[in-house]
């Protein structure tokens, strides 16, 4: 019987694999390869407010170090390309397009303040580039319609919440002004006070503003000093707001202040000296000194691992919990890793346990934590938490 149209098994088997190997790879997403994962950041290392970008850029890095010392994700090691926004929302819109067309990060991370994400998040969207753990408590970026943000802070509103109510319920406050940023950001809180003061029938005794990135809080002072508060929540960055309690306390207003989370703690103890002392913030992360939760043991190795001498602070525990936010979340992602699969993965994750500080998501939830924590300045320039404003009442 004659042979016709049998090959040996080794040539089909040989030809098979030359035809898997001739066809192109499945492409992967912008910022992945075999090797990384590329995120990006724009966020302030320049001017006023450079102190929380530098901060934040460094808790991220922490925990990108201490996850590649492990062996990365899936092999693949985790980088961050952090730009210089300086606080300005043309320079982070710049920067976002830069770090996704050019630069082509698989995420954006870590971005700081308010205006700026404002500006930025539309450009994300745009892009399907996901937006994770800006450091604001912005309510727009809560809006279940940003499909690619991911929080991890509780919001403005949460934190002037907690403020107006311990004013009030702890010290019998009623006489409390406002000092805010005149941008998005200070409006933003602006908005939170009030809407706080409408739920218990109060206004206001006196407002005060003072321009992005400037320290011409004077004007602002005397403005709020016409209202004889008895109380002012402040709501801006770390060195406007030190000029304005400096200056407050030497004019001789006797007022508690009583600082938003995004101030940025550490810069503005140190700014304020001693002339800090009952000076009051709230918090949205754990005490970044509290060692029973295991999560802050990690950050304390894993900061002294990559910056050995560092002292650990509010905004770079923040910054690590962003980092280990992404980390959590590429790992739900699996081998093959995507942009969608990656967001995904938190709006089914339901609850994630970052070593005792538990985040939950929803399908239309993209807040993790609602936690607000209260601290006080000591007399000797340190925080220490405290459960009640009567804890360090003058």
């Amino acid at each position: 019987m004659k042979r016709c149209c049998r090959r040996p098994a080794g040539i089909l088997i040989s030809a098979a694999a030359w035809l898997l190997t001739a066809l192109p790879a499945p492409a992967q997403e912008p910022g992945v390869s075999d090797e990384r994962i590329l995120f990006g950041q724009s966020a302030a290392f320049s001017g006023p407010a450079q102190e929380l970008g530098i901060s934040m850029r460094l808790g991220i890095q922490a925990a990108f170090h201490e996850v590649n010392r492990a062996g990365g994700i899936d092999g693949r090691r985790l980088e961050l390309t952090s730009l210089d926004d300086a606080y300005e929302p043309e320079a982070a819109v710049a920067n976002t397009h830069a770090l996704i067309r050019e630069q082509e990060v698989f995420a954006l991370i870590g971005a700081v303040g308010t205006p700026t994400s404002r500006a930025a998040v539309p450009v994300a969207a745009d892009a399907s580039v996901p937006y994770i753990a800006p450091f604001t408590g912005a309510e727009f970026l809560r809006d279940a319609e940003w499909s690619n943000v991911i929080n991890l802070r509780a919001s403005y509103n949460q934190e002037t919440e907690e403020m107006v109510a311990r004013l009030t319920g702890d010290m019998g406050i009623k006489r409390i002004a406002v000092l805010y940023q005149d941008d998005s950001f200070g409006r933003a809180g602006y908005r939170g006070v009030r809407n706080a003061l409408d739920r218990r029938k109060m206004t206001p005794v006196a407002i005060g503003l003072y321009p992005r990135n400037t320290l011409a809080v004077k004007m602002a002072l005397l403005d709020i000093n016409d209202g004889d508060p008895k109380a002012v929540i402040l709501i801006g960055a770390y060195k406007p707001l030190a000029t304005f309690i400096s200056w407050a306390r030497f004019s001789g207003l006797h007022a508690v202040f009583m600082n938003i989370s995004f101030v940025g703690s550490n810069a503005l103890a140190k700014e304020l000296g001693s002339a800090g002392a009952g000076v009051y913030v709230t918090q949205v992360v754990p005490f970044p000194t509290d060692r029973s939760l295991p999560i802050v043991r990690d950050y304390h190795r894993a900061l002294s691992a990559y910056a050995s001498g560092v002292v650990p602070g509010f905004i770079s525990f923040e910054g690590y919990l962003a980092g280990r936010l992404a980390i959590a979340g590429l790992k739900k992602s699996g081998r093959e890793i995507s942009r969608s699969g990656f967001l995904d993965g938190f709006r089914q994750a339901g609850r994630i346990d970052l070593g005792g500080f538990r985040l939950r998501f929803g399908t239309r939830d993209n807040q993790g934590s609602d936690a607000v924590f209260l601290t006080v300045i000591g007399r000797d320039g340190r925080y220490r938490p405290i459960s009640s404003l009567l804890e360090a009442a003058p």
